[in-house]
């Protein structure tokens, strides 16, 4: 069987800030992952609490996650870029790991709404 490893990643972000963060997010930073072909899976507000924001990406393996996020985190475009307008806001963040199905996490894709395309 087919799979893909995806990276949930749960911010808790600095009361006030969740405006400033996701427009950030949406504008230049989510923008910039797809431009390195990096496969965001999902993105957005959190509805269950207050000043929490997700972030879904699917790769094909932890070596693949490891290559592209280690690219892409060093990367002059993203230290000079939207870095410090994103991780200014962050007060903490969690990162999951889990294997599913292409066919998993194209429904994933498909029922978290407009921001995660």
């Amino acid at each position: 069987m087919k799979k893909m490893l995806l990276e949930i990643r749960t911010y808790r972000l600095k009361p006030g800030t969740l405006d400033a963060f996701h427009q950030a997010m949406h504008e230049r930073a989510v923008p910039m992952l797809r431009d390195t072909g990096m496969d965001v899976v999902a993105y957005g507000r959190s509805d269950h609490e207050e000043e929490t924001y997700h972030l879904v990406r699917a790769y094909a393996d932890r070596a693949a996650l490891e290559a592209e996020q280690a690219a892409f985190y060093g990367s002059p475009e993203w230290r000079d870029g939207p870095r410090g307008a994103l991780v200014d806001r962050i007060e903490t963040y969690l990162n999951t790991l889990l294997w599913a199905s292409p066919e998993a996490v194209d429904s994933m894709r498909a029922l978290n709404g407009p921001a995660s395309r």
